[in-house]
Parts: C-alpha cells; structure tokens; sequence
C-alpha cells in the first residue's frame, strides 16, 4: 500500500490510497493538475510534504521522482517535432531508471523504442514510427506521449487526459492498452473527463469539487451521489 499526502496554496491537505494493480478515474476542476504537477515535482508545495512507498519526496526534482518509479502523461503534448517518432523515446530509454533495471546495458535502444510504438498501436510496417513528429495526428501524438511514459518501466503510472482530442474510435483502441497496462501490474491514475468511455474500465472513481474530496466509489455509486450531481450536473430550480 502507498501514501502520497500533498498540500499545495489552492488545496486542503489530504491523504489518497493506491491500490497495487487498481486503477483510479479522477474528475474535477483544474486544480488537480496543480496537485499533480507537486506530487510529480514539477511545482514547489508551499507546506505540508508527499511520501511515496515511505520517502519524503516532497521538493524533489521530476527526475529523481521518475527514478523512484512515478511517471506522468501531459494533457498538452510537446514531443521534439523535428525528430522521428521512434528517436522520441529516446530520453526515457536511456534515463538512469532504466539503465539500473537493466542491470546497466540498455542494449539495443532503436530497437526497443519500435517494440514500445508498437504496443501503443504504431504500426510497423506502415512506417509511422519513423515519421517526424511534426506530420503526427493527434492521435499518434497522444500514444506517442504513453510510450515515452512506459518506457521508464514505472510502477505508479499517472495519465492526464489521455483521452482528450481522441475519436471514440481512437480512445476504445487506446483502453485494450490500459488493461494490459494493469495486467502486468501498474497502478495506474486517470484523471478523465471522457468518463463515459473510461467508467467501463475504472475500479474506483474519485471525484473532487475545487480540491475538496465529494465521491469516492464505483462508478455507478459515484454518479447516484448528491454531491456529484449538485457539482457537475447542475439542479433544476
């Protein structure tokens, strides 16, 4: 079982439990993206302090964070656009986690990114992998953004509207990756909006309202709650 506990100026102190193997829907205002930028290093806390499998990581670096096996999606994809698809895997694939997971080979790299695209649904013999990331529809671009996450091997996954911009389409090929995601033992964070779709898949729903913790649940218990209606769905006068 893990702890994570974070305070940041806009949200009240808290505790969250993730589950090993679970995955988690997060819905709520933009708030929880400051959160998630202080518990994955990328915003200082004012107070208070984040723990993760018993260490204070609170203050710590992106870097040093990603070394201890908590790796991030963003909503707002920036990969480098003058490079091929594959050689964006390439910062990830040669980051110090995976060198120590590798026992210090990392082996044949070009190799390994194609593997990865590959998983997330590039297709290789179409040569899409090989494509500038400059020419990439959405789409490709949001895998793109997943391979380079597991590609640090992490054990605390955290994807930030992974499905935003997609096609249904697009998002029903993206959940068979999730569950396999899963299956090998990820715990895995979603903060969705496109909660139809990904209440098919969710164990546990979470839902906050200006920080503030209203819902935690199944989907169906979560969506019945007072709370969540009066918040998001509105009341009739």
């Amino acid at each position: 079982m893990t702890d994570l506990c974070s305070k940041s100026p806009k949200l009240e102190k808290r505790s969250a439990e993730y589950r090993r193997s679970t995955r988690s829907v997060l819905k709520f205002p933009q708030e929880i993206y400051w959160e998630l930028s202080v518990r994955t290093g990328f915003v200082k806390p004012t107070s208070g302090e984040i723990i993760y499998k018993g260490t204070t990581i609170t203050n710590w670096a992106p870097h040093r964070i990603v070394r201890l096996g908590i790796a991030r999606t963003f909503q707002m994809v920036k990969p480098f656009y003058q490079l091929p698809a594959y050689k964006n895997m390439i910062i990830p694939l040669y980051s110090p986690r995976v060198k120590g997971l590798a026992g210090g080979k990392y082996g044949d790299r070009d190799a390994v990114a194609l593997d990865l695209l590959e998983d997330v649904g590039f297709e290789r013999d179409s040569f899409v992998a090989y494509k500038v990331a400059s020419v990439l529809p959405q789409g490709y671009l949001k895998r793109l953004e997943l391979a380079k996450a597991m590609a640090l091997q992490p054990d605390l996954l955290i994807l930030d509207e992974l499905f935003s911009g997609l096609s249904l389409a697009e998002v029903a090929s993206m959940v068979p990756i999730i569950e396999k995601l899963r299956q090998e033992g990820k715990t895995i964070i979603m903060i969705e909006h496109r909660l139809k779709e990904l209440f098919r898949i969710a164990d546990r729903v979470v839902v906050l309202n200006y920080g503030t913790k209203i819902a935690e649940g199944d989907a169906e218990k979560v969506m019945e709650s007072e709370d969540v209606k009066n918040a998001y769905l509105g009341t009739e006068a």
